[in-house]
């Protein structure tokens, strides 16, 4: 049996307080891009997807799916994610990364694909510092990594930038406008899969829907 090309969708979420707000939209957005990784299964059936989740606060970060097979995947709902305290985005980025570098460092037909979801800037972290982060982006970005940031209630394109990320997309906090990022999220990640098919440049202009080739 041929081996199937494997991709790693790394979400890395936002479980801070400020979130308690678009708390229900933040657990549907979540479930839907489940489904939108079953579906691009089915549509493209040489790749095999894995989702990782990871959430973090103050209170701690949590794994909560490490690269589980996505057919195998069930809906998260708020008992799993309880919005409080702060923000420590390097922490949960450092953390995540370097646990996804050593699960995928034998692997050679891969990709990794890591969304980072947040309504605030980093103000928590004890353990990595933006330098430490930015170095480790830059690591990955050379092999077969892709990041997207997602933010809301701060500078995203210049936050981002300072961790060497460029594929970001901006929201506001409220249903409405969630619901029409995960949209776009969705779009965007259809047409990823479609960039790795046809060995297109699937690093950058990630939210650019000018050239979007995906049938959704």
């Amino acid at each position: 049996m041929e081996q199937k090309h494997q991709v790693f969708n790394l979400i890395i979420l936002d479980e801070s307080g400020s979130m308690q707000s678009i708390k229900q939209a933040t657990i549907s957005g979540f479930n839907e891009v489940v489904q939108t990784v079953k579906g691009m299964e089915q549509q493209f059936p040489e790749q095999e997807h894995f989702i990782s989740l990871v959430t973090f606060n103050g209170l701690g970060i949590k794994t909560l799916l490490l690269n589980e097979p996505v057919k195998k995947l069930e809906q998260i709902d708020a008992k799993k994610y309880q919005p409080d305290s702060m923000t420590p985005l390097f922490d949960a980025m450092g953390l995540s990364l370097l646990k996804m570098k050593a699960e995928t460092e034998s692997l050679s037909d891969y990709n990794v694909l890591v969304t980072i979801l947040t309504d605030g800037m980093e103000n928590a972290s004890r353990e990595f510092s933006g330098e430490v982060v930015k170095k480790l982006v830059d690591e990955l970005s050379l092999k077969n990594w892709t990041f997207t940031y997602i933010g809301a209630n701060h500078d995203v394109v210049d936050f981002a930038l300072k961790i060497s990320i460029t594929n970001t997309m901006s929201y506001q906090a409220n249903d409405a406008d969630m619901k029409q990022m995960f949209e776009k999220e969705k779009r965007a990640r259809m047409n990823y899969s479609q960039k790795i098919r046809n060995k297109e440049d699937f690093k950058k202009d990630f939210y650019n829907e000018e050239d979007n080739t995906a049938s959704i």
